[in-house]
């Protein structure tokens, strides 16, 4: 995909200041998500940066990861996990606590989802600190299943998110921020 294509993707991703708190720029995809070729791009670009790997499942992280993870489960014809926050799964679940700027999250994934020699790729929006997605990574790597990589839309670069993934994971972001 060219620089124009992820251009475009990037033109159509809202920045609303002060949310959700002053001295924040959210990165608003709905726009983005709401342009059917944006939508597509987005979710071809993705697909393309994997397509020579072997992925049994997508792992999508609650909430925006679904919304990338199904299109590309699909593609992939792979299944789709959900990791999603506290008490939102029935069956067992295993729990990766992780630090956030103020306090702690929790994300769980069903015990029996994933097992070992499973390949997975993991899905999300956005990669800014990193505590999600390496908890999901973590999460993944208790089941026993291989990671295969991260894939995001978008990426602040200056919040250093990368530093927290495990050196063996592929990161992939189609769209790159630094302190704009």
């Amino acid at each position: 995909m060219t620089e124009l294509l992820v251009e475009q993707v990037r033109n159509k991703i809202r920045t609303i200041p002060d949310f959700p708190k002053k001295g924040i720029l959210f990165r608003d995809i709905t726009t983005a998500l709401k342009d059917n070729v944006a939508l597509k791009q987005s979710v071809d670009y993705l697909a393309e940066q994997f397509k020579n790997e072997k992925i049994d499942y997508i792992a999508g992280l609650e909430s925006r990861g679904f919304i990338y993870g199904m299109p590309l489960a699909y593609i992939f014809n792979a299944g789709f996990i959900p990791i999603r926050k506290p008490n939102k799964l029935p069956a067992e679940t295993l729990s990766e606590t992780y630090e956030l700027e103020y306090g702690t999250d929790t994300l769980e994934i069903h015990a029996d989802a994933l097992k070992k020699g499973d390949r997975v790729l993991i899905v999300d929006d956005l990669l800014a600190t990193g505590g999600t997605a390496a908890a999901a990574c973590n999460l993944v790597k208790r089941t026993g299943a291989e990671i295969v990589g991260c894939a995001f839309i978008i990426e602040l670069d200056d919040l250093g998110g990368r530093k927290k993934m495990p050196k063996d994971c592929r990161i992939v972001s189609m769209v790159h921020y630094e302190g704009d």
